[in-house]
């Protein structure tokens, strides 16, 4: 599952790590404060991080959980632009599945988490479009 590479020269690029969590053929997202999207969970990572310390990090921070990491398996990258409004600027996202421990919960600056379906297709950036479109296909998500 990959959406192909978009990003060029000239191009600016945003590296971020997304946990992809579903259940009973959903999805989890997460809204931001001050946002109406909802996104994959995860984010940027800091100088020096791996795929996995960001993916660690950022689950935790976000969603009050942790991760086991010996669970995580790569599921995809996906490349898109960050939104339809703005030229120039490409999300690449490198999506993993694993197991958590914990009770998911918002923390951090999520304000809000929710399970989403196919339905909700229009309420999350473009990136995490093309894994809700490769989830679907594989009859992962309703």
């Amino acid at each position: 599952m990959t959406g192909g590479p978009i990003a060029g020269p000239g191009t600016r690029l945003i590296d971020t790590v997304a946990w992809v969590h579903l259940r009973d053929g959903m999805i989890l997202g997460a809204r931001t404060r001050g946002k109406d999207l909802f996104y994959i969970p995860g984010g940027k990572r800091h100088d020096g991080e791996s795929d996995l310390q960001t993916l660690l990090r950022e689950v935790e921070e976000e969603l009050t959980v942790a991760l086991a990491p010996d669970t995580v398996a790569h599921l995809g990258t996906y490349e898109a632009p960050v939104d339809e409004h703005t030229t120039g600027v490409v999300v690449r996202m490198a999506c993993y599945t694993g197991d958590h421990s914990g009770t998911l919960a918002a923390g951090g600056e999520i304000e809000e988490i929710a399970w989403l379906s196919y339905a909700d297709y229009d309420r999350v950036p473009p990136v995490d479009r093309l894994v809700f479109d490769d989830l679907r296909a594989a009859g992962r998500l309703r």
